[in-house]
């Protein structure tokens, strides 16, 4: 309860602060509006079934590449930490395309995937599929060697210690792997979103942008924001959460 209001009393100072600067007319209301504005332009789009639909468009796409990146990124980072020709060779190449931000991929993608959805999955993919493997890399590391050395000793070998001993220990911090990934996978998909007409989020702030209407770019903007920590708290948050009671890493009231 404590942690609930210091969370409200910081977002009510945040919106008194917004609203100061918007009275305050340093800019004119039509580029900075203040609070109730951007709430009456998010009220309008949800009656009338815009930010639904946009919303869908863009989960459903970010959904697709991100079971991609965990597929393909949970794998390479377990055989970068255990094979040693991909610890040497591959981690080198991981981490340098780690440090392109995604949305330097966009141009590849538009030469080879065209303006299609395709074009914007492969950025989401590429813009979250290496912190995973990174991040999956790490946890395997950090798993207690005592653990893998009483494993060897009971005979636990092959898939059934990569399955059942190595994979477990390290679950908590792939989860975190894994929501580290996807926030790249949320901002990628809408970096990728606004360049051309997708039906998504992003397209509803290129609208935004082109008819001048500040308004409704804060709404999608303050939209975004709400969507991300709501699928953060009710997703990933409780998965971690019961990770760490499962392996005693909290207390248990």
């Amino acid at each position: 309860m404590k942690h609930a209001a210091q969370k409200l009393l910081v977002v009510a100072l945040l919106l008194g602060l917004w609203e100061l600067v918007a009275r305050l007319g340093l800019w004119s209301p039509h580029l900075l509006p203040g609070p109730m504005t951007v709430a009456h332009s998010l009220a309008a789009m949800v009656a009338d079934g815009r930010l639904a639909g946009a919303a869908g468009r863009s989960l459903g796409r970010l959904g697709r590449a991100y079971l991609m990146s965990v597929a393909l990124g949970v794998p390479l980072g377990l055989l970068i930490s255990r094979i040693p020709f991909f610890r040497n060779a591959v981690k080198p190449v991981v981490m340098g395309l780690q440090a392109l931000p995604s949305i330097c991929w966009l141009p590849l993608a538009l030469l080879w995937f065209g303006l299609t959805d395709g074009a914007i999955l492969f950025v989401v993919v590429m813009g979250s599929v290496l912190g995973i493997a990174i991040a999956t890399e790490d946890s395997v590391n950090g798993v207690d060697p005592q653990l893998t050395r009483v494993a060897s000793t009971l005979g636990v070998r092959g898939l059934r210690f990569h399955f059942g001993v190595l994979l477990p220990a390290a679950l908590p911090g792939i989860v975190t792997g894994l929501k580290l990934g996807w926030s790249f996978a949320w901002r990628a998909l809408l970096a990728g979103e606004l360049l051309f007409v997708s039906g998504g989020l992003g397209q509803l702030l290129t609208v935004g942008r082109e008819l001048m209407d500040v308004p409704q770019v804060m709404a999608v903007m303050v939209a975004i924001v709400i969507i991300g920590t709501t699928v953060d708290r009710v997703l990933f948050q409780t998965v971690e959460a019961r990770l760490r009671r499962r392996w005693g890493l909290t207390a248990t009231t």
